[in-house]
This record gives structure tokens, sequence and C-alpha cells, in this order.
């Protein structure tokens, strides 16, 4: 083979389906293309072809039944044909693995030459899982894939290191969150096109940012879904999940049909991983560990491919062999009550004591580990936890959930009102051995709120915005109708505005001092922190209780928490999220790395750690070149004329 040839097939990639419209052969002249369906519930299939007007490009094509219920067909088309499949004669559906959607979830799909794309970065291998720093954004509140790809130099120099997008699979209207996925082997037309998708991961690759992509494996939304009329298996019989009808995992054909679709999107489009929504709701840990083996064992040797979950039942077991980590909701939770005293909703679980909960995070991973949940009926939810690496967990302050189902998509600064415990707690987070995870425009100190959104239409868009408005009604602040009315409607444009940052906001003042505050912890986080994450261990976290002379406590409360690093050396972080200063025997050993407010650092030294405090402690001889860039971090310096 030659060293161009080789180059070629570096340089252009293609994940075969076994079902879909699969390009067999695209030279100029011999275009050819196998189409496989599944639909057990229909007794005759055609594969009807389409001009872009919806006039018919061919006569039909019959597809040839096979076994259990397969449908199969060959046919010369090339890239670019447009084509739906009629069922038994009337109904016609797009291919539920279409690889592009140009008019939308209701339009025909369109064959696409995957290997059309010419990757720049082809030798990129991703970053190993403690190198990263997540960054959550919504592509089409940026702008679409080109105005995300215009972010990534900031990203970088902020110091992210992944790019996480919230669903890109195809769903109903041009705006959305996408957990309303019906097709989800389509990028999502509005957004780009599928060759566009792939410059915006390459282009990352370039900054040596990963990209993440945040898949839903556990329903289908409620408007051009077509699965139910053609494969009635796909779902379990009687069961339905808070979105839908529930999924059948113990069918070999559902198993493969998203097993496939991690593959496709982590081998065609280069992904660095996935973060699976909502696995509880699978209810077939089985099934997890069969995608994480399969994924495993089908990316090429030496990448770096992190799977990571959304579960509510925080099942410990599924992180210690087959996935890369979990969201912390718990740490979340936790952190959110002491921030704004909320204790209504799932907050309720973290209402009683929480610095002694966020204590149990910072020293085992899990609040809640096998003990009875208020919020679960008193069930036990969790498992242990505590042998876990502290990188098995990614921490947040905020994402699109605790933003977005909020009543008005309040940004969690808005709802603090202490922009100094908040700055506090964002050092924790950008500091702590668990994994950070940034929403968008946070690290702007933005206070502009991140609403939910759709474009549903008719009665689905009634019914959607009154639910919303129900699901409310039980919270104080909206037991009165009038005040119900005001939460936005998704499904008007608006809302979809208000949630979308400006591209061109300048950076000074309020925008900037928060920057330099997120920039300066992360580059702490990058010399200090990252090198010595492997194998990191947790030593456990302490709550601090001031006492009064008599032995009693005053109230006022702490925490220290300790970590093993992979040299051995001992890393300490003391938080104090209190409006009065708590006592310390005496300050933890080591350099303070890192600080806030300013000078917190001598009142550690005389025993004291004060209000809105967050300091960071490491034993051994720290490098000189690791506090080039100002590790007290929080001096406000006014932009220079």
């Amino acid at each position: 083979m030659s060293p161009l040839s080789q180059d070629s097939l570096i340089r252009h990639y293609s994940h075969c389906l076994p079902f879909g419209a699969q390009l067999t052969g695209a030279a100029p002249g011999n275009p050819h293309t196998r189409f496989r369906f599944w639909a057990p519930s229909c007794g005759s299939v055609q594969i009807v072809f389409e001009n872009a007007d919806g006039s018919a490009a061919s006569a039909p094509l019959d597809m040839t039944p096979s076994h259990n219920g397969w449908f199969e067909a060959q046919a010369p088309c090339a890239p670019g044909t447009l084509y739906r499949y009629r069922i038994d004669g009337q109904q016609l559906v797009p291919d539920p693995a279409s690889r592009f959607q140009p008019q939308g979830v209701h339009g025909p799909s369109e064959i696409v030459d995957a290997r059309a794309f010419a990757w720049r970065h082809a030798y990129w291998q991703g970053r190993p899982w403690e190198e990263t720093v997540l960054y959550e954004l919504h592509v089409g509140a940026l702008g679409g894939y080109a105005g995300v790809m215009n972010r990534l130099p900031a990203l970088a120099e902020l110091g992210v290191t992944a790019i996480e997008l919230m669903p890109l699979n195809d769903f109903p209207g041009e705006r959305g969150w996408g957990y309303d996925v019906v097709l989800p082997y389509a990028p999502h037309a509005a957004y780009g096109t599928p060759d566009e998708l792939k410059a915006l991961i390459d282009a990352a690759h370039g900054h040596g940012l990963q990209v993440l992509l945040d898949v839903v494996y556990n329903h289908f939304g409620p408007d051009g879904n077509w699965l139910g009329h053609y494969a009635k298996p796909f779902f379990k019989a009687g069961k339905r999940t808070p979105w839908g009808d529930a999924l059948d995992f113990e069918r070999p054909e559902v198993r493969d049909f998203y097993s496939d679709n991690a593959l496709y999107w982590l081998n065609e489009y280069r992904f660095d991983g996935l973060r699976l929504d909502a696995v509880h709701a699978i209810e077939n840990p089985d099934w997890l560990r069969e995608l994480a083996d399969h994924v495993r064992a089908r990316v090429e040797p030496g990448r770096h491919v992190h799977l990571v979950l959304e579960n509510e039942h925080n099942e410990a077991n599924l992180l210690e062999t087959h996935f890369t980590a979990q969201w912390n909701d718990d740490a979340h939770h936790t952190l959110h009550v002491m921030l704004t005293g909320e204790s209504e909703g799932y907050y309720r679980a973290f209402a009683d004591h929480p610095i002694a909960q966020l204590a149990r995070v910072l020293g085992e991973g899990f609040a809640y580990q096998g003990d009875p949940s208020p919020v679960h009926d008193g069930q036990p939810r969790g498992e242990p936890s505590a042998h876990l690496s502290p990188t098995s967990f990614v921490m947040f302050l905020q994402n699109h959930d605790q933003i977005g189902n909020r009543a008005f998509g309040d940004r969690l600064r808005t709802l603090a009102g202490n922009d100094d415990a908040l700055r506090a707690a964002t050092a924790l987070l950008l500091l702590s051995p668990q994994i950070p995870l940034l929403f968008m425009e946070e690290e702007y100190g933005s206070t502009q709120p991140f609403q939910f959104f759709t474009a549903f239409e008719g009665d689905l868009a009634d019914a959607v915005r009154e639910g919303r408005r129900r699901e409310f009604k039980a919270f104080s602040a909206f037991t009165d109708e009038a005040r119900r009315e005001q939460i936005p409607d998704p499904n008007d444009a608006r809302t979809f505005e208000n949630s979308s940052p400006p591209a061109d906001a300048p950076l000074e003042g309020d925008r900037l001092d928060w920057m330099h505050f997120y920039k300066s912890a992360l580059a702490v986080r990058a010399r200090l922190l990252m090198p010595r994450l492997r194998h990191a261990r947790a030593l456990g976290a302490t709550v601090l209780a001031d006492e009064r002379g008599d032995g009693a406590t005053t109230g006022r409360e702490a925490l220290i928490a300790r970590w093993r690093l992979d040299d051995g050396e001992i890393y300490t972080i003391a938080l104090n999220l209190g409006q009065e200063c708590v006592r310390l025997d005496r300050a933890p050993e080591g350099m303070v790395v890192f600080e806030t407010p300013p000078r917190a650092r001598d009142l550690a030294d005389n025993g004291v750690l004060p209000e809105n405090a967050c300091l960071a402690w490491l034993t051994g001889d720290v490098p000189e070149y690791a506090l080039h860039h100002d590790a007290r971090a929080v001096r406000r310096e006014e932009p220079q004329a």
C-alpha cells in the first residue's frame, strides 16, 4: 500500500451500519447503496425516492422480506439522494437510522457519504480523563456549529479541555434542548450539515479540546417517532417512562440499534466520549455493561474514549470497570442548598445538615450510598462509593438541567445573591480532584437565564406549555395561578432568544473579573493537579464545628477535605461558605496554591478560616513555574486602558 493511500485511509472515517442506508460504492458513475429496515409489524415496505420539492424522483423500489422482520434492497443511489420508506403501501416514514434529515424529522432522509470529509487532525487520540475540564454547551444557543467553532480559542485559553454538546440527534422543530430525539443517527439540520459538525470536532481537536456528546437512549420524543407503527416490539408493552413508552432492551434489535449508535458517533464523527442521559430510566444495567464492552472492543487501540453516566440510582458498580464517571448530582444539590437555602423538590433530601453531606461527597463520592432518601419515599438510594477514584465523579454548580428546569431558568449567581460565597464554591469546583463541569457562560459570571425551549406546534405545543406550568404548582412560589402564567412559554421563539448568549459581548468589567478567576484556578489545576490525579485517592473530609468556651457549638461550620495524589503528596482543601469565620486548630501542612478571598492564608496561618473562603494546600516541593500564574487568583483587576 502506498503512503498516499495509507494517509487516505487515516483521514477519512466511516462506521459501516448494519441497517439504514449504507453507501457501498461512491465512485463516479457507479454509486451503490444498501438499505436494511426493521419493520416486524409490517407486511410490505417500499423505498420511495424523492426530489427536494417532494416529487417522485423514480419509481418506488420494493424491499425484499428477510428473517425476523427485516427488509432489504440495493439501489444505484448517489450521495445526496432523498428517500423514505412506505410501509404497507400507505404511510411514508423516514429511516430510523437516517444519517441526515435536511428538511427535518418529518421530511425525507438523505444518503450521506461519510468518507467525503477529510480530517486534518486525523492522528488525534484524545486526552486522559484526569486532564478533563468539561464545558457543557447548547449548539443552537451559540449559533450552530460555526458559532461554537468561533468560541474554541477562548475556551482553550480559559483552561477548558473538553466541550460537551447537548444532544444533536434530530428532534422536531428548529429549537429544542435535544432530549426529544426521534432520529438518533441524524445530526440536527438547523445547526449545520454533517460535514460542518465534523469540521467543528476537527477544529476542537486542533485546539487540544476533547468533544463529548450527550446521547439519549432511554426514550423517544413525542413528535416524529414512527417506530410504533412498523416496529411495535421496539417498545416494552405496558411499560412507561416519565417521557414516553419504555424501550425493550431485552430485544437484540434494540440493543444493537443503540450500541451501533454509540460507535457511529465515536468512530465516524470522532467524538471523544459520550454522556448517557438518565440511564436509570433504561432499567437494564446488563445492557449498559454490554454497551461499554462493545465500545471498548471496537474503537482503535490507543484512543482515549470516555463514557459518562447520568444515573439517579448512584450505581457505583457501573463505575468500577465499565464507565469512566458519573454526573454527581449529590455534589450539586448539597452546594446549591448551602448557597441558596432552597429546600423544596429534590433539595429536600439535602436540607438536613448539607455540609456533612458535602463532606461525604468530597471524601467518598456520593452523599447517598444506600441511605433512605426522603424524595424516594424513604427507599434506599445508591451504593457505597468510597473505593472509587475521585475522578469517577463529575462535579458541577450549574448545568442545563439545574438551570433550565427552573421555572425561569435562573442562573446560580442570581439565586445565591452572594458573589463571595459563590466564588468560594467555584474554587472548590475547579480545584477538587473530582472532574469539574462548567455550563456555557458561567465563566463570565453570567446572570442570563437558560430556559426550557421547544418548537412544537398545535395541541402538543399547548400540552407542553400547560404541563410545564402545572409541574411548578407544588412549589410555594407558584401556588398562585397568575404567577404560573408568567412562566415562559417553551414554544415562544423569544424563550430561545432569551437563552442565547450574545456572540460579541465585550470582555470587560464584571465579565473580565469572573473570567480571570476561572482562568487562574484552572491554571493551578492544570499545573499542579492534572499530572497527579490518575491514581489519586480521597483520605476523607471533616466538618469543622466552631465551639464556644463552654464546649457548645456556635452553629458556624466549615470543612476540610484531603486527598493523596499520584506522587504521594497530600492535597487539602478548606471551605467555609458561611458568613462568619470558623476556628482552625491548625492550618494544614503544605504550600497554599490557591485562595479566595485575598489574604485568607494569613488568617488561616493564625488559626482562622474566614467567611466565604476556599483555600488549597499542597505538600512537597511545588515547582516554581506552577506559581507564575497568580495563585492567589482573586484580585479583581480593572481592564487596562
